[in-house]
């Protein structure tokens, strides 16, 4: 048997998706992560920042890397998110990954009330800032006088310093501009959960060409996709527990050039929600085909899924396959999430590094 590695030629690495939870419940996971072999988690920014569950979890933990899995930039001061990530770094002693995204307009002005920006050339400017904070907040600081982000430090005391002068900075992307960006200044591209596999491989030479163009090397980058998975011995029903997911995220706007790009334009204009309605998925819900799950979350048993989503590892480094959320009800999302270590399991045993699961 060939031995089963990643883009790069190591070792392929796992992550998952840490929920918030009483202490007791996120240690008890977090310790099932080591066990299972998972070399790190994420914190999701539904509305909070992420950065308190992830602080929770490295506590609880060991050797779990812990990030952000995203940080939205536009919700908070650079500073404050180059603060939040020392802090974290420090609590587990350095295992912080900063996961950062820029999400969209409807979200960062509509939800949180922060001013419209240019949210790619934003986010650049926040990477900028939170690196320099990092590395210099305990030496010293010199005013910045940016498009968004300007202060003189005046008042800022010099602080310890940090576990690690440089914490990675992984950028999310689902649009060619943000992946661009991302392989140009971040330290790992996370790609969107829209990305399916086959669409994960057509993108290698547009990543290729743009690491070249910003004259760097494929190992200078993580490249971490975060694919829709639903493990399920009925695939029919796991196709039917997904469908809300996929209307959910087609019913954005903003992400219509997406779904037209591949074909889906049509369907993602019929489950586009009317302001204020977006919670109410039931009313479009009929509008994503069976074809539509199928694209974009790897439905059935193990073996079926470990299939399809093989093409991944021709470009990533490490994979956090999350499971669909949208009205599902605990016990579901329970079972989802389990598969979801059955296939971490049974990739691992077939590297040889555990035993094959019952």
């Amino acid at each position: 048997m060939s031995k089963l590695v990643n883009a790069v030629g190591g070792e392929r690495r796992w992550w998952a998706v840490m929920p918030t939870l009483p202490a007791p419940a996120m240690a008890g996971i977090g310790q099932q992560m080591e066990q299972a072999g998972f070399e790190g988690c994420f914190s999701l920014q539904i509305y909070g920042p992420p950065f308190v569950p992830m602080a929770a979890t490295a506590a609880l933990t060991e050797n779990l890397k812990v990030g952000t899995g995203v940080a939205i930039a536009g919700t908070r001061s650079p500073v404050e998110t180059a603060y939040a990530a020392m802090d974290v770094d420090r609590i587990s002693n350095g295992r912080f990954v900063l996961g950062l995204g820029s999400s969209i307009k409807s979200c960062v002005t509509g939800m949180y009330g922060e001013p419209e920006r240019k949210l790619l050339s934003h986010l650049r400017e926040s990477v900028k800032v939170i690196r320099y904070v990092i590395a210099n907040a305990h030496k010293d600081l010199d005013p910045i006088a940016g498009e968004y982000f300007s202060a003189d430090f005046e008042e800022m005391m010099l602080t310890a310093p940090p576990v690690r002068e440089e914490i990675p900075i992984w950028i999310a992307a689902l649009q060619e501009k943000m992946t661009a960006l991302a392989l140009e200044v971040g330290d790992g591209l996370m790609v969107h959960a829209l990305w399916s596999a086959a669409y994960t491989k057509s993108r290698l030479p547009f990543i290729n060409d743009t690491l070249a163009k910003y004259g760097r090397k494929r190992e200078d980058i993580e490249i971490n996709a975060w694919p829709w998975i639903a493990v399920n011995d009925d695939k029919q029903k796991a196709i039917d527990d997904s469908r809300a997911t996929v209307a959910a995220y087609s019913g954005y706007k903003e992400y219509e050039p997406f779904f037209e790009a591949i074909g889906f334009g049509d369907q993602a204009r019929a489950c586009q929600l009317s302001l204020g309605e977006h919670g109410d998925i039931a009313k479009v819900i009929g509008n994503v085909s069976d074809e539509m799950v199928e694209a974009f979350v790897t439905c059935g048993p193990v073996d079926e899924v470990l299939e399809k989503i093989e093409p991944f590892w021709d470009v990533v480094d490490s994979l956090c396959p999350m499971t669909p959320y949208r009205d599902l009800t605990m016990e579901q999302l329970t079972d989802y999430n389990a598969g979801l270590f059955k296939l971490v399991a049974t990739t691992r045993a077939r590297a040889g590094l555990v035993s094959e699961p019952a």
